[in-house]
């Protein structure tokens, strides 16, 4: 109904509109029905643009392959749409000479940043309309009654049903959950969301499932011995996870903007997307390269979830996460029950683990004697400094 209304309002303030439908997986909507329905209210033109394997191929996969979370725990699936939906809607407003671009997001949320900060970054002319930041938008249109008497009036057919508990954002990657009764702590948001992607833990199988995935430069390339795209891969992976419990979270996230707000996501493929990359990084990248990425990984995750993919930083952190899984090839294969997503097995070409170098048995290729002068060396600064400053034991 927020875009329904949106649309008529600027008609009201004499703009031309042209409505755009980026699909990033969203179900259950009938997307010619949804072009009709602009056209109907008055846009100029209405268009879908399939926007899925670009999202996955050129940024879902790349944060994965940074391991980012941010504060340690959300997958990014919301945040990382973001710059995608900014980047297609301002190719078409080059396309049919619009000199706007108008979002429904809030004034209190993380997307008003991203949409904005991406868009300004392609296009440093472009002319952001935010109308729930607009005094005289909120001054009209002050809650649900006043939306949908506006909507009869200019009779704009909208569902005009009581509201969800809760509302949510979806896309092939993840559904996230938010506000509502959510935002009463005290209420389980497990109990309390009904989840699209995920069954519980409890009511999956009670037999483990075995999941293969192949790996080519970081890239997930096949699952279960099946070659697939990148949306492919995530689809799969989404239906295994999805009916083992797999990925769920319930959170308090730090919002750019400064609040604290309570979300709950489901992210089941990419929740093992994760774990797999996660098990050939361990074989396959040095030691000091992997401690650095996972320095920085926070980093990125926080640049993910400000909005600012489109900066130099960006750039050269993407380059150097390519750089630091040219080596990160081979087969995972991880065990799902009930939630968990457990090691099986793990093979590549380039595995750096070496048995005869890490076996506990005797013999072997590494001599214990050479670890007598490594420690005296690394222990050098910790003796002078305790002769020159004793510590109390």
């Amino acid at each position: 109904m927020d875009t329904s209304v949106i649309l008529g309002w600027l008609q009201d303030e004499g703009y031309e509109v042209h409505a755009v439908y980026v699909d990033l997986g969203q179900p259950c909507e009938d997307r010619q029905a949804i072009l009709e329905k602009a056209k109907t209210c008055g846009a100029k033109t209405s268009r879908i643009v399939d926007g899925q394997e670009e999202m996955c191929r050129d940024f879902a996969f790349p944060i994965a392959q940074w391991q980012a979370k941010y504060e340690s725990i959300y997958l990014l699936g919301t945040s990382i749409a973001r710059p995608l939906i900014s980047k297609i809607c301002l190719q078409v407003a080059r396309e049919v000479g619009a000199d706007a671009y108008v979002h429904g997001a809030t004034g209190k949320g993380n997307d008003q940043c991203r949409f904005q900060l991406a868009a300004e970054a392609l296009d440093p002319s472009v002319k952001i309309i935010a109308p729930w930041r607009m005094e005289k938008f909120r001054a009209l249109f002050p809650g649900r009654n006043a939306m949908i008497k506006y909507c009869e009036e200019k009779n704009i057919p909208v569902k005009a049903s009581m509201a969800k508990p809760y509302s949510s954002d979806e896309n092939c990657l993840h559904i996230s959950y938010e506000a509502g009764n959510l935002e009463d702590l005290m209420v389980n948001g497990v109990e309390a969301v009904d989840f699209g992607m995920t069954v519980s833990p409890q009511e999956a199988p009670d037999q483990v499932e075995n999941v293969k995935i192949t790996f080519e430069k970081g890239v997930p390339v096949t699952v279960n011995g099946e070659k697939c795209s990148p949306l492919e891969v995530v689809l799969k992976l989404n239906e295994i996870g999805g009916r083992n419990g797999v990925g769920r979270i319930d959170m308090v996230e730090n919002r750019f903007v400064g609040m604290k707000s309570r979300g709950v996501y489901e992210s089941p493929g990419m929740t093992i997307l994760y774990d797999a990359l996660l098990v050939l990084e361990q074989l396959t990248v040095d030691r000091d390269l992997i401690h650095l990425r996972d320095q920085l990984a926070p980093v990125v995750a926080e640049m993910v979830y400000y909005g600012f993919w489109y900066a130099p930083k960006m750039d050269a952190l993407l380059a150097f996460g390519k750089e630091a899984m040219k080596h990160v090839t081979g087969e995972v294969s991880l065990n799902l029950y009930k939630g968990n997503v457990m090691v099986d097995g793990r093979s590549s070409k380039n595995s750096l683990y070496d048995e005869g170098i890490a076996t506990m048995e005797g013999g072997g290729s590494y001599d214990q004697t050479d670890a007598e002068g490594f420690l005296r060396i690394q222990g050098l600064p910790s003796r002078v400094q305790g002769r020159v400053t004793p510590r109390a034991y």
